[in-house]
């Protein structure tokens, strides 16, 4: 089994940047790819980055490519998201995941617990 434990939401303005961090534990050797999805109030989950842990590929949401960077450190076994130029539409809660190399939610067996990123206007 593999765990994940995210860090790194808050309470931001229009504008500001923020760091979320993803630690993975326990069956890492089992993991493809790591993504970061996130969850509005009354919407579906939705994709938002995805990286290959063994190769150096990525793959972004529409609506954050060019204001967020997915990135890893295999030592650490973590995942990071940089997220600049927030907007309001970004509040959710984010989730990290571990699986395959895709965008589709069902290619992650495991996910972490959700960390909140509130962008205030």
């Amino acid at each position: 089994q593999v765990q994940l434990v995210e860090s790194g939401g808050g309470l931001v303005q229009a504008g500001d940047s923020l760091r979320l961090s993803c630690a993975a534990s326990g069956r890492t050797l089992s993991i493809h790819a790591m993504g970061w999805f996130r969850q509005a109030p009354g919407k579906e989950r939705e994709f938002v980055a995805t990286i290959h842990f063994r190769a150096y590929a990525t793959n972004y949401a529409a609506s954050v490519k060019d204001r967020f960077t997915i990135s890893k450190d295999n030592a650490k076994k973590t995942v990071y998201l940089q997220m600049n130029s927030l907007k309001p539409e970004d509040t959710a809660v984010y989730y990290c995941a571990a699986g395959n190399y895709a965008t589709e939610r069902s290619q992650y067996g495991a996910w972490g617990q959700g960390t909140q990123v509130t962008v205030s206007s």
